[in-house]
């Protein structure tokens, strides 16, 4: 207390203290004075300010010296300054676009500016997420190249696009409803409704009721107003009443009333107009090459581009097309140089101003030609899924699933774009990836033009004209009649000392088969092996040998070849095995010279250079140096992408002289050799061995024969068993090549960016598929065809319905089924094996086709033939009165009466007998009977078939055919209405439910035809004619309404089921709108649902980096694989959880009717790599990986570097979710995954 007392406090202000600051001079110095005062300088004005360093302050407070900060005292360690609060921010929008421009009025002769004139500008509210016109303005800078997910596509080109006026239309004739005339009468449902007509209003006479009844289906017009001037005026005469406005339009159409009345009465049916050929549309045209193109440089005097030799006719065809700006399709041989055509497009592309897409269906032929068009036009992009290499270039090469992406999400290249060049067209028929041809080809806008380059299809002219009546533009097409450089195909039969030189010639340069050189091969095998020659084994033809017996056989026919000079060589293995073990096994063969190793060995060490020191070590990386060095080279997925590219570039060179490679090589590489073989003719498919088929075969034929260098081609087929069949090589050799078949599936990536934009839909995509093609190219004519008979049924009168025939269209209706139910029935019997052993020799039956109406037959002869059984029968007829058909008078319709319909009414002879013999297929029999004749019916088909000769034709039949024709006779006058037929249930044990639920309702219809009133009117036959014609025209207008409408797409059905998948799983709502699920989904490349579920259900979130990689390999490894023991705890429960996710999605598929089962769509996932992946984003080298799993490298390489595109992806959907979280993560597992010789940059891009 005393101390407290004793303390004085400083006073509360600084300057009120008894001292005084002094600085002195610059040095930072400072003195204290007993006085008290403000702070002075002895410098006149002091120092001039300067800001402190911020960066040296913060690290000198708390980097360098922590120790300062306290502990526990946290109420003076943070500071915070109160945000001022300003809600109306929340309510601030972008200004409304401005509706209206200044334009200048110039004057018409000098330009001078006279004034401004205000003008309204049209459709300023359009956007990239509301709008699918190239008139919306640009996305920001940074979306321009790969587009938005949430922006809307350009409209496609060949569908009509809807004006701004056709959209507000439409959206009010949803929104408001027209009092006037669309007021309903009668509920839906009920019989009877209300009158609203005004009650003052007398009730017209009769007459005139029938009459209004008879305007009715005109369509005449007019409201209410018009009808109370026409018939409501009291005191109107009655010719007034009668009479139409002059002004009233519609009325022009019909005839008048008393033609009406007139056409009412009459009851003769008039005969139809038959409907006008609609005028044939060509889209597809053919050009001519076999002719020379003679005044090509005076249509082109300045060409966008020249080349150092002289174009093919071909190739100046497609030129001049281009400079119309017309779509070509290019057919062309193998090496015949379409690229030339992709060239002058790029450049005439440049010379416009304008950009050209070139794409590929594989990413390694993308990196060449990216090599190829950069050496020759400068301004060249690549886009793959990794690499982006000079986006604004005005080339861009990419694959065509990028395209895919980039038309979906709106990019705004898309707008600059003039030509798309697809190459390598035929791998459409690719069953996994030829959707996407498809969609792009439908996707692409009005304005850019196509270029399809592909080797020969037969079906040219029918995919061209696919794609044109798709856009609405003639696509011309252009062919190559033979290849520049000819092919000779040889057997080679092994290397006994008599044939190891020697090859047996097939199929000459001229395209003719040799079967001597066939026969002359099988021999050479039968007598190598009738003396016991050890290459392939006598005793077991058709082994193919082991790795010994393949060493001998290539090394004699390498040596046969190089002798000859017919080096490089490429030889064709359908293995990748047998590709390393062949080229492993010639470690005697030493084919480049001193220089050529030298050459190899700088290029070696060149490329490897850009690798880490243990990847140059990698086992597969030395032993592939071992063999360029010896010039050999192999080429299959297996081998690492960069030793693919040095053996590509090394073999170009004609380094390699020999390359053992798998189909993939032969995939639009321009690498031609001097010699194919065939290590053989069989290939695995992935469920089946097979031969190879004849566009497979040409495809690697054709890498034979190098232009201005060989005269032909030589192509080798090794026979290490047995000579194949010569009708299975002439059928690969000489067969014609696949057709383009469409591969156009249902995906839900299409359906969600096809929902979310309100203008297109699903239906469209589906309806302008290559598969929809065969069944809507008529579309024009069925229109047209269905107009012509909605007029000819607005021609016809009604039929009368009342009194006694009241119940005719009830008697139409049952006949028409009766027929179809016995059909049905028939063809039940047909199918069957008791009813094809009933329709035997001498059962008699009852014939109905276009000559025979139920006229009896006995069969006299059954083919053998299982698939298209004949049965040659004996049938009744008339005797011919006239030869000339023409002097026939026209048929008569004829009426059905109940007799008609329950029997038969089988056919009598008016005048004399005859009888004819007619072969008749299963459709042909309307009814088997029970009877059985004994007739000899090789005696009446001979003496048949030899009255049918003009000096035998009066000679009388024999006594075997009189009495059949006798027999017949009197079965049919004793069975007016058709003798006794075999029961199918009760004669023929057909227990099936369809047969015996149609013998009932035939019974029952039998019955109700029986018990029907309108046959007793006297009227029956006219009136029933004039029903039957009324509903034959329904009928038709019916088909022909359903092929023109969505319900006859083939996968209308899929549709509905996959949209159902969406709507369960939260994608989609009822109203079909896509929710954040979906729009989620839309980002994903593959696997979407299942990597939005995991997305949705925090299955990822949760994990770090590398295990979230090593998940996600299961969705792209292509290895199928056990994920094995040694996984940490974490992945194995992360393993079934991505299981436990697709499970549940592949239930859901079921319960949705998909035909796919939850084991199959499992099945997808393949967990192999897991732990080389887990370990590879932890950092383990490459070179210890290869213990981990026996996948090939090259394969573990396309896994990772696909997983890195997959873990992008999901950044960018996280990003679209609100997750920054499982964002960064992915984009750190991109990173760990991204390193090394996996994503080494591809030596064509350096």
């Amino acid at each position: 207390m005393m101390e407290t007392e004793r303390l004085v406090l400083p006073p509360p202000d600084p300057l009120d203290l008894p001292l005084r600051a002094v600085e002195l001079g610059c040095t930072g110095r400072w003195e204290l004075l007993n006085a008290p005062g403000a702070p002075e300088s002895t410098l006149p004005h002091g120092l001039p300010p300067c800001a402190p360093d911020l960066q040296q302050e913060a690290e000198q407070l708390f980097l360098s010296s922590p120790a300062w900060l306290p502990l526990h005292g946290v109420e003076h360690s943070a500071r915070k300054w109160q945000r001022k609060m300003d809600p109306w921010s929340l309510l601030s929008a972008l200004g409304a676009p401005v509706p209206s421009d200044l334009q200048a009025q110039r004057h018409p002769t000098t330009g001078q500016i006279l004034g401004y004139k205000e003008v309204l500008l049209e459709n300023t509210n359009l956007s990239a997420t509301t709008s699918l016109s190239l008139r919306r303005p640009p996305g920001p800078i940074s979306q321009s190249l790969w587009g938005n997910p949430t922006q809307y596509p350009f409209w496609p080109g060949g569908m009509d696009e809807p004006t701004i006026t056709d959209l507000s239309t439409r959206e009010e004739a949803e929104e408001e409803i027209d009092f006037e005339k669309d007021l309903l009468t009668v509920p839906p449902g009920f019989k009877k409704g209300v009158d609203f007509a005004p009650k003052d209003h007398r009730a017209p006479a009769s007459g005139l009721l029938s009459l209004s009844r008879l305007l009715e289906p005109l369509d005449l017009g007019g409201g209410d107003e018009d009808e109370t001037d026409a018939v409501g005026q009291p005191g109107s005469p009655r010719g007034d009443t009668v009479s139409a406005p002059p002004c009233s339009a519609p009325l022009a159409r019909a005839s008048s009333l008393e033609d009406l009345v007139l056409k009412e009465a009459s009851t003769a049916v008039s005969p139809p107009e038959p409907p006008k050929p609609p005028p044939q549309e060509q889209w597809a045209i053919p050009v001519d090459v076999t002719s020379p193109v003679g005044d090509f440089y005076r249509l082109i005097p300045q060409p966008a581009f020249q080349w150092a030799f002289e174009p093919d006719v071909f190739q100046k065809q497609a030129i001049l097309h281009l400079e119309r700006h017309d779509s070509v399709f290019v057919a062309a041989h193998t090496s015949a140089g379409k690229t030339v055509v992709a060239e002058y497009a790029i450049a005439l592309a440049q010379k416009h101003m304008t950009r050209t897409i070139y794409t590929s269906p594989i990413k390694a032929l993308s990196n060449q030609k990216f090599r190829d068009f950069r050496n020759t036009f400068a301004d060249v992009g690549l886009l793959t899924g990794d690499v982006q290499l000079h986006p604004e270039a005005s080339c861009l090469i990419m694959t065509t699933e990028i395209l895919r992406s980039m038309l979906y999400s709106g990019s705004d290249v898309i707008r600059d774009l003039e030509w798309v060049i697809f190459d390598e067209v035929h791998y459409i028929n690719d069953a996994e990836r030829g959707v996407v041809w498809e969609e792009v080809l439908i996707m692409l806008p009005d304005h850019v033009s196509i270029i399809l380059l592909s080797a020969t299809v037969p079906n040219a002219l029918e995919f061209a004209d696919w794609i044109g009546r798709l856009k609405r533009r003639q696509i011309y097409v252009i062919s190559t009649v033979a290849r520049p450089v000819p092919l000779e195909h040889y057997l080679f039969t092994g290397n006994s000392p008599k044939t190891q030189g020697e090859l047996f010639l097939l199929l000459d340069s001229r395209g003719a088969f040799h079967t001597k050189g066939y026969y002359a091969a099988v021999e050479a095998k039968k007598e190598r092996m009738s003396k016991h020659a050890q290459t392939f084994g006598a005793k077991q033809p058709t082994h193919q040998g082991g790795p010994a017996q393949d060493r001998g056989v290539y090394l004699s026919l390498l040596a046969s070849l190089r002798t000859r000079a017919q080096l490089p060589v490429v030889v064709f293995t359908f293995s990748r095995g047998r590709c390393d073990e062949q080229a492993s096994g010639l470690t005697s063969l030493d084919l480049t010279t001193s220089s050529e190793k030298s050459e190899i060995h700088l290029f070696l060490q060149r490329c490897l250079a850009r690798l880490r020191g243990s990847d140059r070590q990698l086992p597969q990386v030395l032993h592939m140096s071992e063999l360029l060095h010896r010039g050999l080279g192999v080429h299959h997925s297996g081998i690492l992408p960069i030793l693919k590219e040095i053996v590509e570039m090394l073999f170009s060179r004609g380094l390699v002289k020999v390359l053992f490679a798998t189909e993939t090589f032969a995939m639009g590489v321009n690498m031609p050799a001097r010699t194919v073989v065939f290590d053989s003719m069989r290939k695995h498919d992935g469920s089946t061995f097979r031969d190879l088929l004849p566009g497979e075969y040409v495809q690697m034929a054709g890498r034979a024969g190098r232009r201005g260098l060989d005269p032909t081609g030589t192509v080798i087929l090794l026979c290490k068993g047995r000579v194949p069949e010569m009708a299975d090589l002439h059928r690969m050799m000489m067969g014609k090549p696949s057709q383009l078949q469409s591969q156009f599936r249902l995906t839900y990536t299409m359906i969600l960016n096809l929902l979310r934009v309100d203008a297109l839909r699903v239906e469209d995509m589906m309806k302008r598929s290559f598969s929809e093609f065969p069944s809507r190219k008529d579309s024009k004519a069925h229109e047209q065809a269905l107009a012509e008979l909605t007029k000819r049924l607005g021609a016809l009168e009604e039929p009368d319905t009342t009194g006694q025939l009241v119940d005719l269209p009830e008697y139409y209706n049952w006949g028409e089924e009766l027929t179809e139910t016995r059909g049905l029935i028939q063809r039940r019997i047909i199918d069957s094996v008791n009813g094809l052993k009933s329709l035997s020799v001498g059962r008699v039956v009852v014939v109905k086709n276009q000559e025979h109406h139920n006229a009896l037959g006995v069969i006299l002869q059954v083919s053998s033939n299982s698939t298209s059984r004949v049965f040659t029968t004996l049938v009744l007829c008339d005797k011919p009165m006239s030869e000339d058909p023409q002097q026939k008078g026209p048929a008569s319709p004829d009426v059905p009466y109940p007799d008609d319909l329950v029997g038969f009414k089988l056919f009598l002879p008016e005048g004399p007998c005859d009888h004819t013999v007619a072969k008749l297929q299963p459709g042909d029999v309307a009814a088997i009977t029970t009877k059985v004749l004994r007739v000899n019916g090789e005696k009446i088909l001979e003496d048949f078939s030899k009255r049918q000769q003009p000096k035998f034709k009066k000679e009388p039949p024999l006594a075997a055919v009189t009495t059949a024709v006798q027999e017949l006779l009197r079965l049919a006058q004793a069975y007016p209405a058709g003798p006794p037929t075999l029961d199918p249930v009760n004669d023929l044990q057909l227990k099936d439910v369809s047969v015996v639920e149609g013998g009932l309702r035939a019974r029952k219809l039998e019955e109700l035809i029986r018990g029907a009133q309108c046959v007793h009117s006297p009227r029956f036959p006219a009136q029933y004619l004039k029903l039957r014609e009324r509903m034959q025209i329904q009928k038709e207008m019916e088909r022909l309404s359903f092929l023109l409408s969505d319900q006859s797409l083939l996968l209308l059905p899929e549709y509905h089921q996959r949209v159902e998948v969406l709507r369960t799983l939260g994608y989609v709502d009822d109203a079909g709108t896509v929710k954040l699920a979906g729009r989620v989904a839309c980002a994903m490349s593959s696997h979407e649902l299942l990597l939005t579920e995991l997305m949705f259900d925090n299955a990822l979130s949760a994990l770090r980096p590398e295990e979230i990689a090593a998940l996600l390999s299961g969705l792209v490894c292509q290895s199928s694989g056990d994920p094995g023991d040694q996984l940490p705890s974490t992945l194995k429960q992360g393993v079934e959880r991505v299981r436990a996710v697709a499970k549940r999605i592949g239930e859901v598929q079921v319960a949705c009717g998909l035909n796919q089962t939850v084991e199959e769509f499992v099945g997808e996932l393949n967990f192999g790599l897991v732990e080389v992946v887990y370990e590879w984003a932890r950092g383990m080298p490459f070179s210890e990986l290869a213990g981990l799993s026996g996948t090939p490298e090259g394969l573990v390489v396309r896994c990772i570097q696909r997983l890195a595109e997959m873990c992008r992806s999901l950044r960018g959907a996280a990003r679209l979710v609100g997750e920054p979280v499982l964002g960064a993560k992915m984009e750190t597992a991109a990173t760990l995954l991204r390193r090394d010789i996996v994503f080494a940059a591809s030596l064509y891009t350096q």
